[in-house]
């Protein structure tokens, strides 16, 4: 039911590049061009400005965009009330998560959702929570699961499941003989954290600040861009990781990782849905409900 040419035409002007909306769409190159260039002789207008290898969306081309992704949206949750009627469940869900969610949080419940809904197709992309922010903004996505604490007050968060920072070492390190650590001892001790624009950084910074502390004040030997990568990095080295709970239980239990308590400091989270303020219904908020039942 929905004009095919409409959500080819979101995916150029999205991705303002014909081979990446060739990708994302599974369609041929030349038949993306073909869906384009039927849509400006149908409104005789340029959609895009070419120049070279790059575009740009004309004037024209951002209003139609304004109404597109009404008219998608509207189309989409058409089809999912129309669905429930029937008790069928039927669409598409595009989920964005960070990079802790993505990898130890989210895939379990990404399988049982799946297995309960086999109608509905699942992506996933993931990136540091402001990465997974934005791409809610521009609606790349209908759905982003992100740690942090920042807000943007354009978008809207419904926390789902808690979470907790701890300190970490290799059993191979020679700093696997402490326990717990005091902040100041912390301030001493060679430090892996993850990069700017991540959730756990944000809420491990935070966490300094009620103590008075700022990052610039720790010895900070490497930033990592994921958790994977903190944790082969202390496999290696005498230093300790500012990392998710949730990413190292296995670690843990396995005996290669160890928690090196720090007293007196407290570095808690919420992971959280985020969406366009007034996104209400469809496939998205079958999924938040399902997850939101099984914490």
């Amino acid at each position: 039911m929905i004009d095919f040419r409409l959500k080819v035409f979101c995916s150029v002007a999205h991705n303002l590049s014909f081979t990446k909306a060739s990708k994302e769409l599974y369609v041929s190159q030349p038949a993306i061009s073909k869906h384009i260039q039927e849509l400006e002789t149908e409104y005789s207008t340029r959609l895009f400005e070419r120049m070279g290898t790059h575009i740009t969306l004309t004037p024209d081309g951002e209003l139609l965009l304004s109404h597109a992704e009404k008219i998608l949206k509207q189309y989409k949750q058409l089809d999912f009330e129309m669905n429930l009627l029937t008790q069928r469940h039927i669409g598409e869900l595009r989920l964005g998560a960070s990079t802790t969610i993505a990898q130890y949080v989210l895939p379990p419940y990404l399988a049982t959702f799946q297995q309960k809904f086999k109608q509905i197709k699942l992506s996933l992309i993931n990136g540091n929570s402001s990465d997974i922010e934005k791409a809610v903004e521009e609606h790349r996505i209908d759905l982003g699961l992100i740690e942090g604490c920042s807000r943007q007050i354009h978008l809207h968060y419904t926390p789902f499941m808690r979470d907790e920072l701890v300190c970490i070492t290799s059993t191979r390190s020679r700093l696997a003989k402490l326990e717990e650590i005091t902040i100041e001892e912390l301030k001493r001790i060679p430090l892996v954290i993850r990069e700017q624009g991540s959730g756990s950084l944000e809420v491990f910074e935070k966490a300094l600040g009620t103590r008075q502390l700022k990052l610039s004040q720790l010895n900070i030997i490497m930033q990592l861009g994921t958790t994977e990568g903190i944790k082969r990095f202390l496999y290696n080295t005498d230093s300790v990781g500012i990392v998710s709970i949730q990413a190292v239980s296995s670690e843990i239990a396995d005996g290669k990782l160890k928690v090196i308590e720090i007293s007196d400091f407290d570095c808690e989270r919420e992971f959280c849905f985020v969406q366009n303020t007034g996104q209400t219904g469809g496939v998205e908020s079958d999924f938040m409900r399902y997850m939101t039942r099984k914490f």
